[in-house]
């Protein structure tokens, strides 16, 4: 039986919401309303980008250095298709299905773990392609 809620903050730390928000549509991105959910987040960001408290700073940060990645990756894959043969040609499949087991499968991996820590109220600063957490979130890891 759990205690009086001891465990448990009081409040979520300022910024929690737009986090979850932030992190959300960069999975939306990805899997569901690709462009359309870029570009509401990159609206977000410009709206927000000076605003909003470290937590929501870093994460809306994160996912559109994220979401920018993601794009540059899918340029990279379809001119690589293109230098082998094009679309019609015997290696299309190939880079197709290393992209999407490799590139994109753990572009959605880190934007689900990114999703937990923003649940939870904590910075994540993405591997390899993400930006330097602001100040205000070096303690919130």
């Amino acid at each position: 039986m759990p205690q009086s809620g001891s465990d448990y903050p009081a409040q979520d730390p300022p910024g929690t919401e737009m986090a979850v928000v932030a992190e959300s549509l960069y999975l939306a991105n990805l899997l569901l309303i690709p462009g359309i959910a870029f570009i509401i987040l990159l609206v977000l960001f410009r709206r927000h980008q000076k605003t909003s408290p470290p937590l929501a700073q870093s994460h809306l940060e994160q996912t559109l250095s994220a979401s920018l990645w993601a794009g540059v990756l899918l340029v990279v894959v379809n001119l690589l298709i293109l230098v082998l043969g094009g679309y019609g040609g015997p290696y299309t499949w190939m880079v197709v299905i290393i992209y999407f087991t490799v590139c994109h499968s753990t572009l959605i991996l880190i934007g689900m773990l990114g999703l937990a820590k923003a649940l939870a109220g904590k910075c994540y600063h993405y591997p390899l392609i993400g930006r330097v957490l602001p100040e205000g979130c070096r303690g919130m890891l």
